[in-house]
C-alpha cells in the first residue's frame, strides 16, 4: 500500500493526521535524495576506478536492488509496475555481466550523474526549500495567533481590526506556503519514477556499447530498453494529464479552501480552545474538533497532554449552540454548547469571527451552505443536437483529417472554438454549421468535439460507474480487467452507450492509421480518459486515478470488436476476484530471466537491407583460437513509436508539435556522442544491421 494523497484542504486545515502523512512524505523524500547520492557516488566510482570494476559493479547492483519505489494511491498501472522492477532487472543484469570487464566510455557521467544531480538539486532541494518556508511562515503564524487570541476585547477597535488583518495576512501567507509545499513534494514523488530511472537507463546503455565483447548482450537489452522507454513514456504522459488537472484543482483550493467538502468527512473541523475552570483559576486548552451534523457528535482531539496521562478523543453529542455575547466574556470569538455527557455550558473560542460563523451555521440545526463560488464553463446535454454535432465531427475528421499529425493532440484557438460551438448550438437555429468551410481547421474542430464531451453535464461513462470503471481496471488480472469493463459497458443509459460507441469506433479509425498520425491507443487513452470519464468530486485522490480512467478507454479501443459485438453471457460484471496470492497474471517486461545463447560475434559489414532475414551473414560463432575482427554493437534502439513532444501547458489538452521538433527523451539526447563513435568506427570496420549511416 502506497502513501495516501495529500488533499489541498487539509491544507488549511493544518490538522495532525495531515502532519503525519506530511512527515511520511518527507522520509521518503530523504530516503530517494540518500539513494540518489549513493547511486551517484557508486556510479563515480566505476567510471574512474576500472581496475576495480567488478566490485563497482557489483556495490551499485546492490544499491539499485534495495530500492523500492513507493507510490500514491493503491494501485500501480501495468507501466508502473515495469518501472518499480526496473532496478531489480538493472541489478540482475549487471551481476550477469560482472565478469565481462567492460571499459567505461568517457563521457558516461553525462548520462547518470549529470540528470540525477540536477533532478537532486533543482527537484528535491527545491522541494527542501519549500520545507523550509512552509515551516518557518506556520511558525510564525502560530505564534501570532496565540498572542492574537488572547489578546482583550476591551482593547480599541482600530487595534483589533489591525490585529485581525496582520493574523489574516499570515494566515493566507501560510496557507499558500502549505499549498505550494504539498504540490511540490508530490509532484517530486510522482516524477521520480522516470526522471530516475531513465539516467540510470541511459547509463546502463552505454556501459554495454563501448565493450565489444557483449555484443549479444546488448543486442538482447534493446528490446527491453525499448519497452521500458515505452512504460516511462506512459507513465510520464499520465503524470503530464494528472498534473493539467491537480494544477486546476490547486487554483480552485486557492479560492474557495473551505467550500468544499469531502465524501465522508465531518461537516466542519478544526482548532478550537476550550474555556476549563480550575481551583487556582481558568485556562483556555487547545483541541482538535470534528462535529458531524447527522449524529450531532462532536470529537475533540486534545493537543497539550497532562504529564504522566495520555488524553484519547472525547465524543460528546450535542444538546445545544448558542453565540457568546462579547461583553459577557473576556475573549473574543466564543460560543457556548450543552452536551448529554458534560454537565454544565461548554465555552469554546474559534479562531476569527467567519470561523466562528461556520462552527455555528453547523451546529445550530441549519442547513450548511457547502456550494463552491467557482464558476464553471456552461454545461452542455447529451442530446439530439449533441449528437449530430459529434456525428459531424467525426465525418470531417475522417474524411479529411484522419492521417493529420498529433490528431487530438493540437489545440485549436479558444476563440475558434466557442465560435464553433456558439454558432453550432444556436437555439434558434441549432446544428446549422457547415464544417467544411474554411473558417474551421482540423484542430479547431477535435479541440470542439473534445470540449463538448468533456463539458457535458455529466460524463459519458456516468458518475454511477465511475468507480466501478476505475477499480476494473486496477484488477491484476487481464481477463477480469476486459471481462468486467465489457460489462459495465452495457450497464450505461442507452443513449450515452451509443455516444461511447460512435466515439470508440473513431478513435478505432484513428488509431489504425498510427504511422501517419502517431496517435496510438495510450496517446488516445490519454487525451480521452480525462474526457469520457471524471470522478464527481474534485480531489487529489481522483486526480490521481486519472492514468486509470486512462487505461480504461485503451481498453476500450484495443478490444472494441469483442466488447461491441455484443453483451456479456452475464448481465451483471464477474465477480471481483480474490485478494493477490499469487504471481500477477500480467507480467512485467524483464531480461533476467532471457534465455542465454551461445556467444557470437558481429562480422559482416552489410547493412540492414542486404542482410535482413539471412542470420547467416550477420553473425556466427566462432572456433577456439580465432580472433575476428569485431565492431560496436548498435548505438541505441530506436525511440519508442508512440514518443511526442513535451506537452504544452494547455488546458485541458496535451499539445504536441510537429514531429520534427520533438525534443529527445534524457536517454536519446544523451546518447548522441555514441552515435558519432559508431560511426567513425563503422566506416572502418563495418556496420551493424540496424546502424543509421
Amino acid at each position: 500500500m502506497g502513501h495516501p494523497p495529500l488533499e489541498f484542504r487539509d491544507c488549511y486545515l493544518d490538522s495532525p493526521n495531515f502532519r503525519e502523512r506530511l512527515k511520511c512524505y518527507e522520509q521518503e523524500l530523504e530516503r530517494t535524495n540518500k539513494f540518489i547520492k549513493d547511486v551517484i557516488k557508486d556510479g563515480n566510482a566505476l567510471i574512474s576506478a576500472m581496475r576495480n570494476y567488478s566490485s563497482a559493479v557489483q556495490k551499485f547492483s546492490q544499491t539499485l536492488q534495495s530500492f523500492q519505489f513507493d507510490f500514491i494511491g493503491d494501485t500501480l498501472t501495468d507501466d508502473e509496475i515495469n518501472i518499480a522492477e526496473s532496478f531489480k532487472e538493472f541489478a540482475e543484469l549487471l551481476n550477469e555481466v560482472e565478469n565481462e570487464r567492460m571499459m567505461m566510455v568517457h563521457n558516461a557521467s553525462d548520462l547518470l550523474i549529470k540528470p540525477l544531480e540536477s533532478f537532486r538539486k533543482e527537484q528535491i532541494g527545491f522541494t527542501k526549500e519549500r520545507k523550509k518556508k512552509f515551516e518557518k511562515d506556520g511558525e510564525r503564524f502560530y505564534s501570532l495567533l496565540d498572542r492574537h487570541l488572547h489578546l482583550s476585547s476591551k482593547k480599541k477597535e482600530s487595534q483589533l481590526q489591525e490585529a485581525d488583518l496582520q493574523v489574516d495576512k499570515e494566515r493566507h501567507i501560510f496557507f499558500e506556503s502549505s499549498l505550494d509545499y504539498v504540490y511540490q513534494i508530490q509532484e517530486v514523488q510522482e516524477s521520480k519514477k522516470f526522471n530516475i530511472v531513465e539516467p540510470v537507463l541511459a547509463f546502463l546503455h552505454s556501459l554495454f556499447i563501448s565493450n565489444n565483447l557483449t555484443v549479444e548482450l546488448t543486442q538482447d537489452f534493446l528490446p527491453y530498453k525499448q519497452k521500458l522507454q515505452l512504460s516511462l513514456q506512459n507513465t510520464r504522459n499520465h503524470f503530464s494529464s494528472t498534473r493539467e488537472e491537480m494544477e486546476e484543482l490547486k487554483k480552485r483550493m486557492k479560492e474557495a479552501p473551505q467550500t468544499c467538502k469531502l465524501p465522508g468527512q465531518p461537516t466542519i473541523e478544526g482548532y478550537l480552545y476550550t474555556q476549563e475552570k480550575w481551583a487556582l483559576g481558568i485556562s483556555w486548552v487547545k483541541y482538535y474538533c470534528q462535529y458531524e451534523k447527522e449524529t450531532k457528535t462532536l470529537t475533540m482531539t486534545p493537543m497539550e497532554q497532562k504529564p504522566g496521562a495520555k488524553q484519547g478523543p472525547l465524543d460528546l453529542t450535542l444538546k445545544y449552540c448558542v453565540r457568546r455575547k462579547t461583553e459577557s466574556i473576556d475573549k473574543r470569538f466564543c460560543f457556548d454548547i450543552e452536551t448529554n455527557e458534560r454537565p454544565g455550558t461548554i465555552t469554546l473560542q474559534a479562531l476569527s469571527e467567519a470561523n466562528r460563523r461556520l462552527w455555528m451555521e453547523a451546529m445550530d440545526g441549519k442547513e450548511p451552505i457547502y456550494h463552491s463560488p467557482i464558476t464553471k464553463q456552461e454545461e452542455m446535454e447529451l442530446n439530439e443536437v449533441g449528437f449530430k454535432f459529434v456525428r459531424k465531427c467525426i465525418n470531417v475528421i475522417e474524411t479529411k483529417g484522419i492521417k493529420t499529425e498529433g490528431l487530438y493532440r493540437t489545440v485549436g484557438s479558444n476563440i475558434q472554438v466557442q465560435k464553433l460551438l456558439n454558432a453550432f448550438f444556436d437555439p434558434k437555429c441549432p446544428g446549422d454549421v457547415d464544417f467544411h468551410n474554411s473558417d474551421w481547421d482540423m484542430k479547431t474542430i477535435t479541440s470542439s468535439l473534445k470540449f463538448y464531451l468533456r463539458n457535458l453535464s455529466e460524463p459519458v461513462m456516468t458518475y454511477r460507474l465511475h468507480k466501478e470503471l476505475v477499480s476494473a481496471a486496477k484488477s491484476d488480472n487481464l481477463d477480469y480487467r476486459l471481462g468486467a469493463i465489457h460489462s459495465l459497458v452495457y450497464k450505461l443509459p442507452e443513449k450515452n452507450r451509443e455516444m461511447l460507441e460512435l466515439l470508440i469506433r473513431h478513435l478505432v479509425n484513428v488509431c489504425e492509421h498510427s504511422k501517419e498520425n502517431f496517435m496510438t491507443p495510450s496517446n488516445m487513452g490519454v487525451i480521452f480518459g480525462p474526457t469520457l470519464m471524471r470522478a464527481q468530486e474534485d480531489t487529489v485522490a481522483a486526480m490521481m486515478n486519472i492514468k486509470f480512467q486512462n487505461i480504461v478507454v485503451e481498453i476500450l479501443i484495443e478490444h472494441f470488436v469483442k466488447i461491441y459485438s455484443g453483451p456479456p453471457e452475464e448481465s451483471a460484471a464477474p465477480p471481483v476476484p480474490p485478494p493477490r496470492v499469487t504471481a500477477r497474471r500480467h507480467k512485467p517486461i524483464t531480461i533476467s530471466k532471457r534465455l542465454l545463447r551461445e556467444r557470437t560475434l558481429v562480422y559482416n559489414t552489410t547493412s540492414l537491407d542486404e542482410s535482413e532475414g539471412d542470420s547467416d551473414s550477420f553473425s556466427k560463432v566462432w572456433p577456439p583460437g580465432e580472433k575476428p575482427t569485431t565492431i560496436r554493437p548498435p548505438v541505441r534502439p530506436p525511440d519508442p513509436f508512440c514518443r511526442a513532444a513535451t506537452p504544452q501547458k494547455t488546458k485541458p489538452d496535451i499539445v504536441v508539435g510537429n514531429a520534427g521538433e520533438i525534443p529527445s527523451s534524457v536517454v536519446a539526447s544523451r546518447t548522441r556522442f555514441f552515435e558519432t563513435a559508431s560511426r567513425k568506427i563503422g566506416s572502418s570496420q563495418g556496420r551493424l544491421p540496424g546502424d543509421e549511416s
